[in-house]
């Protein structure tokens, strides 16, 4: 198989090819590796490899599985390979090697797939872009001085440069939805508790988190649903499985009342070409007879992101007395990028009460959503404010990380107010992605815009509803 060839295919294609005799996994797995061995060095989309076993593995592919042979990578985060490096993208974790497969992985194998290696994050997963200090920044593959995107930044790169048909990924704030957007890939993050977790990571940064895939056709993210949804009986959330068939959900027939908003939810600035991407949306869907309004959730965004981030300040804290536990010392500043550090510092001084309060304000938010569904059944926002932005425009400057070393002498309101300000910049590209995490929802960043570069629009749809997302967005894929 040309390498060529195998870059135009999905991975539903590709896996008729393998079932039909056309093609075998082997076959697949060297145009992938031809063309890894070609891009990455320029793209830096992958941590590690695996390829003696992945050709081992192809040898006899499960031609009854829907991603019969399949060449696929995982993100180095909560998707590991027992035997390989598992290092979250962090300097603390870069000689720790996966002592099993995840539940995430068990199921890709059942799907069929045969595993290449990971793909790059940043440290954590705290970041919107993929800038590692451990791996070194991975790149867009529509301009290399670009970011793709983050935490699923090099699984990003890996797909839109045709390394793989489909990538893993995870998303606790956007990380899925956000490097679609800037890679003009199509980002699924579905509905919390669909996908397995753990094992013992049922709860994920409280729910807000959830394991999926970037992908470049609509229908292999159908089957991705078909095949890996669960219900999963150890696992902190659960959502009832979708029995109906999310391919056949492709083409029903649906009357979909839909909002949809310019507006950034925390009020900062928002790019003419998102906007535009969102009215060009818009305009197809009436031009199809659909009902569209502009009306967005009356939320304070602002206070829920302060929310999200006091989360994000505990679950680092209790991931770092874990890592000093079984480090058998105290870390320090030199030990972790510094978005890690402030985190952790603020979240030593978190109140178990100020935490459960945290999350209440995600469930109103919930709440408020569910209201906001009974009129409307859709609503679209850009996916991201602004295109991909250049390699290294997110960077601290000095002063910020003098502030951000010493947050540890700092009150807790003043801790969290220089959170609010660590992160204000990314928060400014990225604002609509994360009202989905903490409320539960799923939604879709779909490549409905190209200005130079890609830029994505968002469809949020209530809890259990990915077959909507996935019908009208088959239809917004088909016009396209």
């Amino acid at each position: 198989m040309k390498p060529k060839e195998y870059t135009r295919l999905d991975a539903s294609e590709l896996a008729g090819l393998i079932k039909s005799g056309e093609i075998t996994s082997t076959e697949a797995v060297e145009a992938a590796v031809k063309i890894i061995e070609k891009t990455n060095p320029d793209l830096n989309a992958i941590t590690n490899l695996r390829i003696e076993k992945a050709f081992e593995e192809a040898k006899n592919p499960d031609l009854d599985a829907p991603f019969s042979g399949v060449p696929i990578l995982l993100k180095d985060m909560s998707q590991q390979v027992k035997g390989s490096p598992a290092t979250a993208g962090s300097k603390l974790l870069k000689n720790v090697v996966a002592q099993r497969d995840s539940f995430f992985t068990e199921s890709v194998r059942k799907s069929g797939f045969i595993i290449l290696g990971h793909t790059n994050a940043p440290e954590f997963g705290l970041k919107n872009i993929t800038e590692p200090e451990l791996h070194g920044p991975s790149r867009n593959p529509h301009h290399k001085d670009f970011s793709p995107g983050g935490s699923s930044g090099g699984a990003a790169s890996a797909v839109g440069s045709g390394m793989v048909p489909l990538g893993g990924a995870s998303d606790g704030g956007g990380s899925i939805r956000i490097p679609a957007s800037f890679t003009g890939l199509i980002g699924l993050k579905p509905t919390r508790g669909r996908m397995p977790v753990g094992p013992g990571t049922g709860r994920q940064w409280q729910g807000a988190a959830i394991d999926f895939f970037l992908t470049k056709s609509i229908r292999d993210t159908a089957e991705l649903l078909e095949s890996m949804q669960v219900y999963q009986r150890e696992a902190a959330f659960h959502t009832p499985l979708y029995e109906e068939g999310y391919i056949k959900s492709l083409n029903s027939k649906h009357s979909f009342t839909i909002a949809y908003s310019t507006v950034s939810p925390v009020g900062t600035p928002v790019s003419p070409e998102a906007e535009q991407a969102v009215m060009k949306t818009v305009a197809a869907l009436e031009a199809m007879g659909f009902s569209c309004e502009e009306a967005k959730p009356d939320i304070d965004g602002i206070e829920l992101m302060r929310q999200y981030y006091l989360m994000n300040s505990g679950e680092m804290a209790s991931m770092i007395y874990q890592l000093e536990r079984s480090l058998e010392r105290e870390l320090t500043v030199y030990d972790m990028e510094i978005e890690s550090w402030a985190l952790y510092q603020a979240g030593l001084k978190c109140s178990a009460g100020e935490f459960s309060r945290s999350l209440s304000v995600w469930d109103q938010a919930s709440a408020m959503m569910h209201h906001f569904h009974q009129k409307y059944d859709l609503y679209i926002t850009p996916a991201t404010a602004h295109t991909a932005p250049e390699i290294g425009a997110l960077a601290h400057d000095g002063e910020m990380v003098k502030q951000l070393e010493g947050i540890g002498s700092y009150s807790a309101e003043k801790q969290q107010e220089l959170i609010y300000q660590m992160f204000e910049p990314s928060l400014t590209l990225t604002p609509f992605t994360q009202l989905a995490n903490l409320t539960g929802q799923p939604a879709i960043s779909l490549p409905v815009y190209n200005a130079g570069m890609p830029i994505g629009v968002q469809i949020m749809a209530p809890k259990g509803c990915e077959h909507w997302l996935l019908n009208i967005s088959h239809l917004l894929m088909e016009a396209r």
